[in-house]
């Protein structure tokens, strides 16, 4: 359930995992979605407005089937306002300390919600969680904050990897690489054959960057370094993390030198129409792809690069959480319920493009090899992360999208670049 932003999330609920990767109210309270920027206002007379930023189209269509159904049950009743979803992040703490704010949010769980609910900004759902009893321990610890509260409901999860045309790769005469010397060498081959090998898509979603940083980082420093470093715990100009700079700097050179330009929309387009080789994405990127197109993308793990080092993958988890001050909160957990549902997260999952993933243990998932190895491949990991901004705070997002945009254009000047990482990091960690 996902329409990236970060994050988080852009899997699976971008998890999205969130991703995981959220209504005006009208006189008919109908599903429809508005395009309008500024915040959706609370309802007090019963209809729960929950601000979306699932605006891909196969997203926005699954969130409002699903509203739609949820009042068709007589148990509420809510609408659904889309956002851009680069507005809605940028927009969200604004949405949150608005005077009168929408109910309910789409968003992420982890790091990123307990920063809100540290600021009080976030609804205690506790007693939602009561009836979760399904869910097992990991979802529920991720969707608690500090102080031992459930801020969070989710919904969906996703996977990031390398994603690809299969008959792309059956005619360009290549496979999947395993290791980082195997990756180099399939990037080799296909920039000899005039295909620029690795898609970016930048502008104005510059937080795609952070997955490289983030898979890097895991693969050389490991999971735990990964943590610290996003909580204020590890410094951002330790040699560590310039060596994974010191990585990147390898595969540089094989970058889509038009993906700065243009938004990771247009570079799932350039992928699926054949100018790039291969797209390090979530899986949201689907819902911007043709459904016609889904039958031949495939994907591959971030290489390994250190065996020593345990394998962790990024798993976002994707779902809602509420105001601390709405003014409809029986409302708005009345629908947290629904959404946690098996019936509502196939449904979603269904409407969608269907490679998400469904949080609640006992909903099934899309019926395809491509969700099966995705599901495997996070099954198998000794570790699950989320994403840059999910792993800490969407106020730390902005640095690393400054320092690694930086980092693309002037790869030689790195040691200032992680100084001034360093010093912006410092300045948000300290408030």
């Amino acid at each position: 359930m996902t329409d990236f932003d970060p994050g988080r999330r852009r899997f699976l609920g971008h998890l999205g995992l969130a991703g995981l990767g959220a209504i005006g109210a009208g006189s008919l309270l109908s599903a429809c979605a508005s395009s309008a920027s500024g915040p959706s206002t609370g309802d007090a007379s019963g209809a729960v407005t929950i601000q979306s930023n699932l605006s891909s189209p196969q997203a926005k269509t699954a969130i409002e089937k699903l509203v739609e159904s949820f009042n068709k049950q007589g148990k509420g009743k809510a609408s659904v306002n889309t956002i851009a979803s680069e507005t809605f992040r940028t927009q969200l703490p604004t949405y949150l300390t608005s005077a009168n704010p929408p109910d309910l949010y789409t968003w992420y769980a982890g790091s990123v919600a307990n920063d809100y609910a540290s600021k009080g900004l976030l609804l205690d759902v506790s007693d939602v969680w009561q009836g979760l009893t399904e869910y097992p321990q990991s979802v529920k610890t991720l969707s608690t904050d500090a102080s031992g509260k459930q801020v969070f409901v989710p919904m969906t999860n996703y996977w990031w990897g390398f994603f690809y045309r299969k008959s792309n790769f059956a005619k360009w005469g290549v496979q999947e690489p395993k290791t980082w010397t195997e990756f180099l060498a399939l990037c080799e081959t296909l920039k000899g054959k005039g295909i620029p090998p690795i898609g970016i898509g930048l502008g104005d979603t510059p937080w795609v960057a952070s997955a490289w940083f983030d898979y890097l980082n895991i693969r050389v420093n490991g999971a735990p370094f990964h943590r610290e470093l996003l909580a204020g715990k590890q410094r951002f100009d330790d040699p560590k993390v310039k060596a994974v700079f010191t990585r990147w700097r390898e595969v540089l050179p094989y970058f889509d030198p038009k993906g700065k330009a243009y938004p990771f929309q247009e570079a799932t387009t350039a992928l699926l129409a054949g100018k790039t080789g291969m797209f390090l994405i979530g899986t949201f990127f689907a819902d911007a792809a043709p459904k016609d197109a889904l039958g031949d993308l495939d994907f591959f793990r971030f290489p390994i690069i250190d065996p020593a080092v345990p394998v962790a993958e990024e798993a976002p988890t994707d779902g809602f959480f509420a105001s601390a001050k709405t003014r409809n909160a029986a409302g708005a957990k009345e629908l947290l319920r629904y959404f946690a549902s098996v019936e509502a997260q196939e449904e979603y999952v269904k409407s969608s493009s269907g490679i998400v993933l469904p949080v609640h243990p006992k909903a099934k998932a899309a019926d395809s090899p491509l969700v099966a190895k995705g599901k495997a491949m996070l099954d198998s990991a000794a570790e699950l992360t989320q994403f840059f901004n999910r792993d800490s705070t969407d106020a730390l997002q902005p640095t690393a999208d400054t320092a690694l945009t930086k980092f693309i254009d002037k790869p030689d000047q790195i040691d200032a670049i992680l100084r001034e990482w360093q010093a912006s990091a410092e300045k948000v960690f300290k408030g």
